[in-house]
């Protein structure tokens, strides 16, 4: 796939919901009415995409429960607990991702809080991924609800452009598992995730090489992944505090500055990346992690973190049919220097307890005072899980039937079970509220 668009082949405009060609200039679709339209100059030539469920968690549980259908939704248990997911409509009101409890349910006293259930996600992801599986064989999760797929030369296949069909994937998926999806195509990764998030929810969005650099100029640095807010700080320090800043900075000076970050910042920056697609059952690794807001140094509120990366690393090998034998934990210092801690384990597991409690242990020996900027853990020498079942000991044949007994009480008597669960994985403690 060609790094630029410049050749113009094919339909320029088309209807997402019954994919009829239309002229360019057309509001509305000539045959069924639909406004919903998908237009761009180079749609022929765009074929990664990064597609994203909406709001994945409640809307599944909206789907389930219609008394709930029209309500603000909060994911997430107790008041000192903290917020897994939440719909768009309690967006609205402050409510995000992370923040405690109490200070959501301050924001939206009128939420409905509905405890998660990771079980069901996992099964609902998996119908999503299977979905795409049959679009391209190279669908690369990032997490349970969200996924790049390359769809170049499928269109013999499909018998229509990438776009078309994305368009009737995303409607049959709302159609079939009724939930909603995003979908941002582009030509490579960067540009597709970003797309992806400009026409939330039931969005289509594109975005071509040759407007991203002046799409990114007005953006604050934090706008590129993986630069968080300590480093957004130390941009801003040395004058980077918007994307155009980067754009008209030296490459080889950023890279004096900032070393290989340098380099990533100036392409990033550009809309350049050259990562390929790398479809999960091809993945050597697969792994969660996050950038806090604000350094974190003691042990519990890390272990919570860490507790609710697993879960996501778990959910994400179940989907995939694999398990991993090989246990990371990634830690990053307030002061940019990465530490990296592995553990080989007798037989492969993708058990959420079992990955927490090994990178319990790592993360233990390291909390000695340190500050941390970033926690992250991963799962590597990985196998189809129906083999990697005839390799488990009996501990881990043990750990599977709790996990998944914890699953049932998750759907019977919410998160607060599956906390009480841990030690089935063999930590030495358990996990926070999460």
């Amino acid at each position: 796939m060609g790094a630029r668009c410049a050749v113009t082949v094919g339909p320029q405009c088309f209807c997402r919901d019954c994919l009829t060609d239309l002229p360019p200039d057309a509001r509305r679709c000539t045959a069924c009415g639909s406004p919903r339209l998908v237009r761009h100059q180079h749609l022929h030539a765009l074929s990664l995409a990064h597609i994203d469920c909406d709001a994945f968690y409640a809307t599944v549980e909206k789907r389930d429960d219609p008394a709930i259908a029209d309500r603000p939704v909060i994911i997430g248990g107790g008041r000192r607990g903290v917020v897994s997911a939440a719909c768009y409509i309690a967006r609205t009101f402050g409510v995000r991702s992370a923040m405690p409890m109490f200070k959501a349910l301050e924001l939206c006293p009128d939420a409905a809080v509905v405890r998660p259930d990771m079980a069901k996600y996992v099964r609902v992801g998996r119908e999503v991924r299977n979905a795409m599986r049959a679009l391209t064989p190279l669908v690369e999760p990032l997490s349970i609800d969200e996924a790049f797929l390359d769809l170049s030369g499928t269109e013999r296949l499909h018998g229509m452009i990438p776009a078309k069909v994305l368009a009737r994937f995303a409607r049959d998926i709302e159609r079939d598992i009724g939930i909603t999806v995003s979908v941002g195509l582009s030509v490579n990764k960067f540009l597709a995730k970003i797309a992806s998030d400009l026409d939330k929810p039931r969005g289509f969005a594109t975005l071509a090489q040759d407007e991203a650099a002046t799409m990114l100029a007005p953006k604050p640095v934090g706008f590129i992944f993986g630069v968080g807010p300590a480093t957004e700080q130390r941009l801003a320090q040395r004058g980077f505090r918007l994307v155009g800043d980067l754009q008209r900075a030296d490459e080889t000076d950023l890279m004096k500055q900032f070393g290989p970050e340098g380099r990533r910042l100036w392409r990033l920056a550009r809309g350049i990346d050259d990562r390929r697609v790398v479809a999960d059952r091809d993945a050597k690794t697969i792994s969660s992690e996050t950038t806090f807001d604000t350094d974190i140094r003691d042990l519990p509120t890390l272990e919570k973190v860490l507790w609710r990366l697993c879960e996501k690393v778990s959910a994400r090998l179940k989907s995939g049919e694999l398990a991993g034998s090989t246990i990371t934990l990634k830690l990053k210092t307030a002061d940019f220097r990465q530490r990296t801690r592995s553990q080989s384990i007798s037989g492969p597991t993708q058990l959420a307890g079992k990955l927490f409690a090994i990178t319990r242990d790592m993360l233990a020996k390291e909390t000695d005072g340190t500050t941390f900027r970033l926690i992250g853990a991963g799962v590597s020498a990985l196998k189809p899980a129906a083999a990697a079942a005839d390799d488990s000991d009996l501990l881990d044949r043990r750990s599977a039937h709790a996990e998944r007994a914890m699953d049932d009480l998750r759907r019977k008597f919410g998160d607060a079970a599956v906390m009480r669960g841990i030690a089935f994985g063999g930590s030495a403690k358990r996990p926070a509220s999460s």
